[in-house]
């Protein structure tokens, strides 16, 4: 498959979309719509027998969501995925991790868009005041016991995907089925 055009289709500050052009083994042609988005960390913070979680509204689900503290470089800053992990751990929990382990990157949703996450076992954990932004003065932290986590994703109370994901990362490397 070769890409024989693209061309933009919407822009913000946090999103492009682009519409591709492309050419199939057959020689046939098709058209996919690619959404650019910055790569994100994802937090686990591992606190003894739980985990920290962060819950807020999502608008384009129209409800709140329970999830790990995640995100990426707000418009004008940059670093390296660990200080990124770091970041939005203090800034959407206020703890700030005496030990990150990286677990793993990831694929967002590869058939549709070329945002990658980087998921991070944050542990030793210190509390200190939290610095969300704006779009996050509704979000609320909490901790839940590993039984309890198992059963928010049993009974859909988490449905976050990228937490799932990163969940079934720290449980490999746990050694965990």
């Amino acid at each position: 498959m070769r890409t024989t055009s693209s061309r933009e289709v919407y822009r913000n500050p946090w999103t492009r979309v682009r519409e591709d052009v492309v050419e199939l083994a057959d020689g046939s042609t098709s058209v996919y719509g690619v959404v650019e988005r910055p790569d994100f960390a994802l937090v686990l913070p591992v606190d003894g027998d739980g985990f920290w979680l962060v819950e807020q509204f999502r608008h384009p689900i129209g409800r709140r969501s329970w999830e790990f503290p995640q995100g990426t470089w707000s418009a004008g800053r940059d670093g390296s995925p660990e200080q990124l992990a770091r970041t939005e751990l203090a800034e959407e929990t206020g703890f700030r991790a005496g030990r990150l382990e990286h677990l793993g990157r990831l694929d967002l949703a590869p058939g549709l868009m070329t945002q990658r996450f980087d998921v991070w076992r944050a542990t030793d954990l210190t509390p200190g005041p939290t610095a969300r932004e704006a779009t996050e003065a509704d979000m609320r932290s909490g901790f839940v016991g590993e039984a309890e986590l198992r059963a928010m994703i049993g009974d859909g109370r988490l449905t976050d995907a990228p937490s799932l994901a990163a969940y079934s990362l720290l449980l490999l490397a746990a050694g965990a089925g």
